[in-house]
């Protein structure tokens, strides 16, 4: 029998900012750019997975926590799918760039009331990681889903564990970890509960995979975390954990030969909802 997922509070994250204002301003110079290359890292494994489930035409799908769209727009480009909702807090990367079937929402997913309508596909990438009381907002996120439809969802899981070997990357990732939740609550630990998370909220036929990409000099990825230890410097050096030094030699090992590491996984889990029975 598997064991009950435990549902974490807002009192388990002690991190009291939010992503996009205490990190991650999105009027940052070249925030879309650093979201962009994590697009790069993830989003052919992420659109593998929705057209494998079945995304195509005649699917009216939500996109939530869209950032600059890719993701929205792939699905729109080369999945055919009648509409995508995309929904993000900040929506300024969104609406840079109208795409015909894709609908724009400045809104707060986890704030009383969001209730967008149902979708044949709800998808969330690295948001839930970011947010408290993640048991209720799978639930809520399941709601949006139509009957038949499926809620997939992708968070990363950290490979920078006490058993990793310590290297000037391991270090610096284990301060990135601890100083954003600290900063904003952000915590991964809960994400290899996800199957279990969509089970609890009454999805089924429930699957789960992980993907890690390579850390390679010059890469979308190893870019990616370069410009995200760059931008949470403040959040990392007050854990005590690093200094700005440790970061700098961190970022030359990441863009070295002699980088030997794993960057974080993406898991992906998805659920779907049961056909309604007949009257």
């Amino acid at each position: 029998m598997c064991a009950q997922p435990h549902e974490r509070s807002a009192s388990d994250s002690p991190g009291r900012g939010r992503y996009g204002e205490a990190v991650f301003r999105p009027e940052q110079a070249g925030e879309d750019d650093r979201i962009d290359l994590g697009g790069l890292a993830y989003d052919d494994t992420t659109m593998a997975r929705l057209r494998n489930l079945g995304a195509g035409p005649g699917w009216h799908c939500l996109d939530a926590g869209a950032g600059t769209g890719t993701i929205a727009r792939r699905l729109l480009h080369e999945a055919g799918v009648s509409s995508v909702l995309a929904v993000d807090r900040d929506v300024r990367f969104l609406n840079s760039r109208p795409t015909p079937g894709l609908s724009v929402l400045a809104a707060d997913i986890g704030a009383p009331g969001f209730e967008p309508g149902q979708f044949q596909l709800v998808h969330a990438r690295f948001v839930l990681m970011h947010l408290p009381s993640r048991q209720r907002l799978v639930t809520r996120l399941g709601d949006l889903v139509a009957p038949g439809g499926v809620l997939v969802l992708s968070d990363a899981v950290d490979l920078t564990t006490a058993d990793a070997p310590t290297t000037p990357y391991t270090r610096v990732m284990r301060a990135m970890w601890q100083g954003l939740r600290n900063t904003i609550g952000t915590d991964v630990s809960w994400v290899t509960a996800y199957p279990q998370l969509l089970r609890a909220a009454g999805l089924s036929r429930v699957g789960a995979e992980i993907h890690v990409p390579p850390l390679l000099p010059g890469s979308p990825i190893s870019r990616f975390w370069a410009g995200t230890w760059d931008r949470s410097r403040e959040a990392m050096v007050a854990t005590g954990l690093v200094d700005e030094a440790a970061i700098d030699a961190a970022m030359r090992y990441l863009d070295s030969p002699e980088c030997a590491a794993l960057s974080p996984g993406m898991i992906t889990a998805w659920g779907w909802k049961p056909e309604e029975s007949p009257p």
